[in-house]
C-alpha cells in the first residue's frame, strides 16, 4: 500500500518542484523588464535626429519672424511720410550666419528711418536710381516795431529832435519744386527752383513834425528766387546705440532779383526828412549773394521714436563794387559787401502715430554775424539770433505719395511770427 503511494507523492513534489521554478523565473523577468536597460546607437541617433528636426524649426520660425519684423519696419517709414526701398528677404542660411537684432530692419544696406521734414535737409536718403519731386508752399509773416529818437534831450522829460513810430509787416509766399535723385543707396543730389511773391508794409509817424495821421509805404516783389543744388552721403549706418551719420553740401546761387538792383525812395543818401523814406520801391526776391553750407545731420531710430539734429554753417561769399539803385535811375556806390556766417543748429524728435500719420517737433536755431563793409562792420550791425519752435504732421496717401505740413512759430523779436510749409513728395 505504502510502495503504491509513493509514485503519486513523488509526481506532487515533482509538480510543486516545476511550480516553484516557474514561479521564480517569472519573477526574475519581471525583475529584469524592470531594471533600466542602455539604449542602442540606433535609438541614441535617432533622438538626435528629432532635435535636429526641431531645432530646423525653431530656425525656421525665427526667420519668420525676422521677415515680418521687417515688414512692420518698412510699414514704420512709410508711415512717417517717405518712400522706402524694399528689403530683400532673408533665408533660412541669412537668419542662421547673423543674428536677430530686434528694433533694426536687417538688410544690405542700412538706410535711416524717414520722418516728417520739418527742416531743410530731409532725414532720409533717397534710394538708388529713384527720383522724388516736391512740389512745396512756404507762406511767412512777420511783424517789427521801432521806436527811433533822433536828437538831444535838456531833462528827461523832455527831446528837442525828432521821434519816427514805425510799424512793419512782412509777407512771403514762396512757390517751389525741389527734385531729388539717389545716384546709390548711400549718395544722393538734390535741384531747388523757388519763385518768390513778397509784400511788405510800412505804417509810421513822425510825432515832432506834427503829424496827425500815419502814413503807410508798400511794396511788393515777385520773381524767380535764388536756385539751390545740394547733394548728400550717408556716412555711418546706424542702430539702437548708434545714430545715423549724414553729411551734405548745399550751394545757393544768386538768381533772384538783386536788392542792389531794386530801386531806393532815396533822392541822395536819404540823410534828410525830405530826401525820402530809404525803403525799396519793390522788394527783392534773392539775398544777392552766393554761398555754400555745408552740414552734418543724425537721426537716432528707438521705436515708435526717431532722434535727429543737424549742425550747419554758411558762408556767403563777398561782392565788389556794388552800388545800388536810387530814384531817377542814379546809382550810389557801395563798395565791398561781405554778409556774415550763419552758424545753425537744430533738433527733434518724430513719432509714428499709425501706420499713415506721423508727428515731428523740432527746434531750429540759427546765429547771423555781423556785415563788413570795405573791410569794416557796418555801423548799426549786430549779430542776430533767431529761433522757432516747429511741429510737422506727415500722412501717407499711397505707397508713392505723401503730405507733409508744417507749422512754425518764432521765438525771437527777429525770426518770422508764423511760417507753414506744406510739401507733397511723390516718388517715381
Amino acid at each position: 500500500m505504502n510502495q503504491k503511494a509513493r509514485p503519486g507523492v513523488r509526481t506532487v513534489l515533482a509538480g510543486a518542484l516545476l511550480a516553484m521554478l516557474a514561479l521564480g523565473a517569472h519573477a526574475q523577468n519581471a525583475a529584469v523588464a524592470n531594471e533600466p536597460t542602455m539604449a542602442s546607437p540606433q535609438v541614441l541617433q535617432q533622438q538626435l535626429d528629432a532635435q535636429d528636426r526641431e531645432i530646423q524649426r525653431l530656425k525656421q520660425a525665427v526667420a519668420e519672424q525676422e521677415a515680418r519684423q521687417r515688414a512692420l519696419r518698412q510699414t514704420l517709414q512709410r508711415a512717417l511720410g517717405q518712400e522706402v526701398a524694399p528689403a530683400q528677404a532673408s533665408t533660412v542660411a541669412e537668419s542662421e550666419s547673423r543674428p536677430v537684432r530686434v528694433g533694426v530692419a536687417p538688410s544690405v544696406e542700412p538706410q535711416p528711418p524717414a520722418m516728417a521734414n520739418l527742416f531743410e535737409q530731409p532725414g532720409i536718403l533717397t534710394p538708388r536710381n529713384q527720383l522724388v519731386l516736391e512740389p512745396s508752399v512756404q507762406y511767412a509773416y512777420s511783424s517789427s516795431n521801432r521806436v527811433a529818437l533822433v536828437g538831444y534831450t535838456i531833462i528827461p522829460a523832455l527831446l528837442i529832435g525828432l521821434i519816427d513810430v514805425r510799424e512793419i509787416k512782412r509777407n512771403t509766399l514762396t512757390g517751389a519744386v525741389t527734385a531729388r535723385y539717389g545716384l546709390t543707396s548711400r549718395f544722393e543730389v538734390e535741384g531747388k527752383v523757388p519763385y518768390v511773391y513778397r509784400s511788405d508794409s510800412t505804417i509810421s509817424r513822425e510825432y515832432a513834425l506834427g503829424a496827425a495821421s500815419d502814413k503807410v509805404f508798400g511794396a511788393q516783389g515777385k520773381a524767380l528766387g535764388d536756385i539751390e543744388m545740394a547733394a548728400r552721403y550717408q556716412l555711418t549706418d546706424g542702430s539702437d546705440t548708434r545714430p545715423y551719420l549724414i553729411g551734405g553740401l548745399r550751394f545757393k546761387a544768386r538768381t533772384g532779383k538783386d536788392p542792389f538792383d531794386v530801386e531806393t525812395d532815396c533822392i541822395t543818401r536819404c540823410d534828410g526828412p525830405d530826401a525820402g523814406t530809404g525803403l525799396p520801391l519793390s522788394l527783392p526776391t534773392g539775398s544777392g549773394f552766393y554761398s555754400l553750407q555745408p552740414s552734418l545731420t543724425w537721426l537716432l531710430p528707438s521705436d515708435p521714436a526717431v532722434f535727429f539734429g543737424g549742425i550747419s554753417y554758411t558762408h556767403n561769399f563777398k561782392r565788389r563794387n556794388i552800388s545800388r539803385l536810387v530814384r531817377a535811375g542814379q546809382r550810389e556806390f557801395i563798395g565791398t559787401v561781405e554778409p556774415g556766417g550763419v552758424i545753425g543748429l537744430n533738433f527733434g524728435m518724430g513719432l509714428a502715430l499709425n501706420e499713415r500719420a506721423s508727428f515731428s517737433m523740432g527746434v531750429e536755431l540759427n546765429s547771423v554775424g555781423r556785415t563788413k563793409q570795405n573791410g569794416q562792420v557796418v555801423a548799426g550791425s549786430v549779430r542776430t539770433q533767431l529761433a522757432s519752435l516747429l511741429m510737422g504732421y506727415s500722412y501717407r496717401y499711397n505707397d508713392k505719395t505723401s503730405f507733409n505740413v508744417s507749422v512754425g512759430a518764432g521765438l525771437t523779436r527777429d525770426t518770422p511770427d508764423l511760417s507753414i510749409n506744406f510739401r507733397m513728395p511723390r516718388s517715381f
